[in-house]
């Protein structure tokens, strides 16, 4: 056993039971009697339902329901709400047509659900679904915004017009549009913000119960409370007759925060056939049924004056939201990102406009950073075509820009308080440990050997750790081990390594001592659950209030045992102690004394306990600079990515090796996206990239060892002084990767290349590039 409190660098309790197989993921629980649940699904991305027949799959060996949309009207049961129906321009509200469990009169794109087979096994359900015949009429498809906001485009829905969902914006026009008029310069830029696919490593699942008067439903999910309370809505019942329990989750990434037709149906359908019936994603089923994230067309300008500083920034973005409104899915590229558009920079005068389409393809929500990487990689991108457009050195026209450290807090154009930050500090780090001054020598190195290398740089701010309270308990057993039941939901970051790092910096015992519980509403009375970057910022907050509660009881309790004062009583090494003397009692008495009203103090509740809630005043706001260097192949446009140095700024630091695990995933998202990753869909809006055959994720070999490093500054907005991590890695990677491999192609003419860099792209902009150097 040992002692870490706060700062230090803790490995992970919970990888004791996961590297020995003894994690319990949702496909791990199989109650008695379970069943199988399959989905049917559209084979097409638009089209008219002229028959959904089922006879013959009712009649399939061991198949105990089929049940289609019109099952689901006749026993009353709601549609998927869309919780970001924002107001427009023009004060009018997204358009926000039904999400149906089951489609009924049309599917809006490859994958839409049509009917629900629930049979003894797997293998039954399977084959009877495919003798579930769905019979359809064939109507234009829209794959993408372009199509979508053509002039006379097919309609996803009629009640859309032009396919628009929400026309939206933010910032002063009219003081852009003055910055403008008397700048020195401009630089432009237009960029698409490629889609991309989850890909968690565990599917999502649900295992659904119903004991003839309440559900228990074991979900792949960041947030059991939510979920619960979205499908009690749906379901018509209250949220007692609900218990929804989250076991251990392997990776959500944003995807796995929202409730799904899947939960949903399965418990309808315990209900329906008396059984357990579980439903699990195979990978394939996740490409055409899960969330999928970014897509974006972009085009922003910068008005500079003489001397390269930012005058006034114009953002236009269309967005693409897929077939239907997913939980968030309009706040994405609106109030979640847009904010950042300023980025860490002074820049006096923003309006952003974005404009929000449906097409015939998934759903698009949170994906790791929720808007944040969009803005991120526009701005970083335009900063850099800034530099060419001044001549000023890209470091130096950064420095030139940033809010200063004295300038804190520092509000931007766009209403964001930025409470803490030293831009330049980071920056200056950053390029330090990157080596950037010895960058021309490895550049002479790699022409020598027939490559082209290149470095880039990346900032980057995100707002994360704000929003609506979270809830702590702690209790403190009589045999001295505590228990925190904490509404946070771990998907692989650490939560029962860092929240008992916590209670040891206080109580100063053994962390194994500290058993942390979440994800069960029976267990926890409330929970937000995990997104945004929120646990330590918004969980741990509410844990600290906690502590501080059962230590003073714990103080209280101690003086009464000990015939002291209580302001004589100290905490550590998990004793009570008069100050000054041998006189002290352990935790574990402490906590026994509680349970006794006849040796506590007058007028206090037993139990050393406490229950309580935080809610952030305000944001966090993590920052820190990304440099990336790579070598292009110029014969067969392949990038390597051969160095990384990160440099952070999170505030204080609970443990650094988790901090540091979670910057090295979100460098490897990052780059994933900037390299590797694109959803792809033809002309019909099949899904070409459907499998792992077809979507290309980072391996271990595409990336070099991550340097970090950290510069931080204090949060002020919360008790820890934390700043959110779990996200900054995929925000600031993208611009870093792209203005790398700008950088290395830039001898040879090219200026612009989309994500992703694939060989294909990178050896076609070098082909294109030749007869303009030629000239």
């Amino acid at each position: 056993m040992a002692k870490f409190g706060i700062g230090q660098g803790m490995k992970r309790k919970e990888d004791q039971r996961f590297l020995t197989g003894h994690g319990r993921y949702t496909d791990d629980l199989a109650p008695a009697g379970v069943v199988r649940a399959v989905l049917v699904r559209s084979p097409v991305a638009h089209a008219r339902i002229t028959e959904v027949e089922t006879l013959d799959a009712r009649e399939a060996p061991g198949v105990l329901a089929v049940l289609t949309g019109e099952d689901v009207v006749a026993d009353g049961l709601g549609d998927l709400p869309c919780a970001a129906l924002l107001p427009g321009r023009d004060g009018k509200p997204a358009v926000g047509p039904a999400y149906p469990l089951l489609a009924r009169d049309r599917v809006r794109h490859v994958g839409d659900a049509v009917a629900l087979v629930v049979a003894e096994t797997y293998e039954q359900a399977r084959d009877a679904a495919e003798l579930v015949e769905f019979s359809y009429d064939p109507l234009p498809a829209v794959p993408d915004i372009e199509t979508a906001s053509a002039p006379g485009a097919a309609l996803v829905w009629d009640e859309a017009p032009g396919n628009l969902c929400l026309d939206w914006e933010t910032g002063d026009a009219a003081a852009v549009e003055a910055a403008f008029a008397t700048a020195a310069r401009v630089a432009e830029l237009t960029l698409v913000n490629n889609r991309i696919v989850v890909n968690s490593l565990e599917p999502r699942g649900v295992v659904a119960e119903y004991d003839g008067g309440a559900y228990t439903l074991h979900v792949s999910t960041q947030g059991p409370h939510g979920v619960r309370d979205v499908l009690c809505d749906i379901l018509k019942i209250e949220p007692s007759a609900m218990r929804v329990v989250s076991p251990d989750v392997g990776g959500g990434f944003g995807m796995k925060i929202f409730p799904y037709r899947e939960h949903a149906l399965a418990a309808w359908a315990a209900k329906r056939t008396g059984r357990p019936v579980k439903w699990i994603g195979e990978r394939t089923e996740s490409f055409v049924s899960d969330t999928q994230g970014r897509d974006h067309r972009s085009t922003a300008r910068m008005a500079l004056d003489a001397d390269g500083r930012f005058l006034g920034l114009s953002v236009d973005t269309r967005a693409d939201l897929g077939a239907y409104l997913s939980l968030y899915g309009p706040a994405i590229p609106t109030v979640a990102g847009s904010g950042m558009l300023a980025g860490l920079y002074t820049t006096p005068a923003i309006h952003v406009r974005v404009r929000a389409y449906f097409t015939n393809t998934l759903p698009v929500d949170a994906y790791r950073g929720a808007g944040r990487p969009e803005a991120a990689y526009l701005v970083e991108r335009l900063v850099d075509v800034c530099a060419k457009v001044t001549g000023i050195d890209r470091a130096e026209i950064r420095r030139r820009n940033f809010a200063p450290a004295s300038a804190m807090p520092f509000t931007t154009a766009l209403g964001e308080t930025y409470d803490s930050g030293d831009f330049t500090a980071h920056l200056d780090k950053a390029m330090a440990e990157s080596d950037w001054t010895g960058v021309e020598a490895r550049k002479a190195a790699s022409r020598k050997a027939g490559k082209l290398r290149g470095i880039g740089l990346s900032t980057y701010v995100e707002a994360c750790g704000g929003g609506g309270p979270e809830w702590a308990d702690m209790r403190v057993n009589p045999d001295g081990t505590v228990t925190v039941p904490i509404g946070t939901r771990s998907t692989g970051q650490g939560h029962e390594t860092a929240y008992s790092q916590l209670v040891t910096e206080v109580f100063g015992i053994d962390n194994e001592l500290v058993t942390v519980i979440q994800g069960d509403t029976a267990a926890i009375e409330n929970g937000a659950g995990t997104d945004g970057s929120r646990s330590l910022p918004a969980g741990g907050s509410a844990l600290k209030a906690a502590i501080d509660v059962v230590v003073r009881k714990g103080k209280r309790i101690a003086a009464h045992a000990l015939e002291a004062a209580e302001a004589d009583i100290e905490l550590a090494d998990g004793r009570f102690a008069v100050a000054g003397t041998d006189r002290s009692i352990s935790l574990a008495e402490v906590a026994t004394r509680a349970l006794d009203p006849s040796q506590l103090p007058e007028g206090m509740e037993p139990g050393l306990s406490a229950s309580e809630s935080y809610k952030p005043k305000a944001s966090t706001y993590p920052n820190g600079t990304h440099v990336c260097e790579v070598e292009v192949d110029p014969d067969t446009g392949v990038v390597q990515v051969d160095r990384y140095t990160v440099v952070d700024d999170f505030g204080e630091v609970v443990n650094p090796l988790l901090l540091q695990g979670q910057v090295h995933g979100g460098v490897a998202q990052g780059v994933g996206q900037a390299l590797y990753e694109r959803v792809v869909y033809d002309a019909d809006a099949q899904l070409v990239t459907g499998s792992l055959m077809d979507y290309c994720l980072p391996r271990a070999d595409n990336l070099p060892m991550v340097g970090f490093a950290m510069s931080p500054t204090r949060c002020t907005t919360n008790p820890l002084g934390v700043k959110g991590c779990g996200e900054a890695g995929a925000i600031g990677a993208p611009p870093a990767v792209i203005n790398a491999v700008l950088d290395a192609l830039a001898p040879l003419g090219v200026t612009d290349i989309d994500m992703p860099a694939t060989p294909e792209r990178v050896w076609s902009a070098i082909q294109a590039a030749k007869p303009a150097a030629a000239a």
